[in-house]
């Protein structure tokens, strides 16, 4: 019996082993076909996140492209703009200042205006919302229980999302001063005729301009010409003075010693000899002379002025004579010249002619009287004077010529 119950509970055994297999073997098998049906869900779902993501990813290069577009616009546009605001700049600089002044006050008027508006009425804060993925697409997510295909569709999300975020952070924020580009906007000119009759003015100002331009420079050729003709005269004529000068200074030097000599024979020959009687007729003489001078020279003397003081004046007419001679043209002054020293020339020859004739007729005059007069007889040793010495009859002739040209002298520039 006891090994009766032995047997039977080894059976009991086998048969609740057998149990446990058959259970655990259906047990495994629904395990599997749970598994197969996860796997395949899996599958679908990596399948509609691998689909999704291609659809991000095409969105998001037409986007880029977009935005590509959008950026090469914004830069033709930055490009025209900045044309724009040279024209802009242009027609500013030919605004009359009374209306830009006018402008600026409407602007302050508009910018205070929108100001009270903007306290008045506060601004309602926005924010922004990022698109979200669909309910099936989260629901499958939730319902997965494999980490991998999660981590794959929170990693694709991410990447969208930054992508996303990237591109709006390059757009650019609109600024206060947006809303103001319609006060810089204004402008005086409205019509184009506007700017053609300015044009128009401004041609005619750069003609005329540009005529006296042409004509200032016809007369400063002129002028250089002028200059230059003037500058050769003044060198010819300077040389030629120079050359006066020279001469006249050689003449001046042989006068001084002239009348260095003359004044020393005049105090040889004067002293003692003359009184005050005689000075003052000499005097008076001169004064006389001097006065006819001056009446030829300058007119009569109805001021009375004194002999000192017509000298003065004679001078100073006869500076002005040389300067206006001076600029005078050399030829006809080296024809004045000549003619008056031809005329000099005559003048001398005919008063030596008078002269001679005077002379003449005083030694008839002379010869006469000696032949009516008495026939006187002569007693005794004839007188015989004694004869000078060769030098000082050479120096007396020399003393008689210097006198004589001293008296020519006088008779040309008195007479």
């Amino acid at each position: 019996s006891s090994g009766i119950n032995a047997e039977y509970g080894e059976e009991r055994k086998l048969e609740k082993a057998e149990q446990f297999l058959e259970e655990d073997a259906m047990m495994f098998d629904e395990f599997l076909k749970e598994n197969d049906k996860n796997s395949v869900e899996a599958i679908k779902q990596a399948e509609q996140e691998t689909k999704a993501k291609m659809e991000k990813v095409s969105e998001i290069k037409k986007i880029q492209a977009q935005i590509t577009a959008l950026k090469s616009e914004i830069s033709k546009n930055e490009d025209q703009l900045k044309e724009y605001q040279t024209y802009k700049k242009f027609l500013e600089n030919l605004t009359p200042v009374e209306w830009k002044g006018e402008r600026e006050k409407r602007r302050a008027v508009r910018r205070a205006d929108r100001k009270k508006k903007k306290v008045e009425e506060p601004p309602t804060p926005t924010t922004p919302t990022l698109p979200t993925s669909s309910g099936k697409r989260s629901s499958i997510s939730k319902s997965n229980p494999r980490g991998s295909v999660i981590s794959r569709r929170k990693q694709s999300q991410a990447d969208g999302e930054s992508m996303v975020s990237g591109m709006s952070a390059e757009l650019p924020v609109p600024s206060e001063d947006d809303y103001e580009s319609d006060d810089s906007c204004e402008l005086f000119f409205t019509d184009p005729q506007q700017l053609l009759n300015i044009f128009a003015e401004l041609e005619e100002q750069n003609l005329s301009l540009i005529q006296n331009s042409q004509e200032t420079e016809e007369a400063l050729d002129e002028m250089k010409q002028t200059i230059e003709t003037t500058k050769a005269k003044m060198n010819k004529e300077t040389e030629v003075l120079k050359s006066q000068i020279t001469s006249l200074e050689s003449q001046i030097a042989a006068e001084e010693e002239k009348s260095r000599e003359l004044e020393h024979k005049s105090k040889m020959f004067s002293y003692g000899h003359y009184e005050g009687d005689g000075q003052e007729k000499m005097l008076e003489l001169l004064n006389e002379k001097v006065e006819e001078v001056y009446r030829s020279c300058i007119g009569d003397n109805e001021a009375n002025i004194s002999t000192l003081q017509m000298l003065t004046n004679i001078e100073n007419r006869l500076e002005e004579l040389f300067e206006h001679i001076e600029m005078m043209p050399q030829e006809k002054v080296e024809l004045a010249e000549k003619a008056k020293e031809k005329e000099r020339r005559l003048k001398l020859r005919e008063e030596k002619r008078e002269q001679q004739r005077l002379h003449q007729e005083e030694r008839v005059r002379k010869a006469l009287e000696r032949a009516k007069a008495d026939p006187k007889v002569q007693t005794g040793k004839r007188l015989v004077f004694r004869s000078k010495p060769p030098e000082v009859q050479k120096k007396k002739t020399d003393v008689v010529d210097k006198r004589n040209e001293e008296d020519e002298e006088l008779a040309y520039y008195f007479s």
